[in-house]
């Protein structure tokens, strides 16, 4: 499953929001990583593994706060 995701890097705490009512719509993912020397997408992974129990990668806008994450 491919899933739209808005980063925000330098939150106050790690969290996940849902960007419409349900998880099709896309996700706000908040990390406390800066996003230097690709920590922020490091973290943005960890996190979404956490919360969807199964490996994570990106796939598109590595470089952008907007990117497509594949849930395999």
């Amino acid at each position: 499953m491919k899933i739209s995701v808005k980063a925000i890097p330098n939150a106050k705490k790690d969290e996940v929001k849902l960007a419409g009512e349900k998880v099709e719509d896309g996700l706000i993912v908040k990390v406390h990583a800066p996003p230097e020397k690709n920590k922020a997408n490091d973290k943005v992974v960890e996190i979404l593994k956490d919360y969807f129990k199964a490996e994570v990668r990106i796939i598109s806008g590595e470089k952008s706060r907007r990117k497509i994450v594949e849930i395999l």
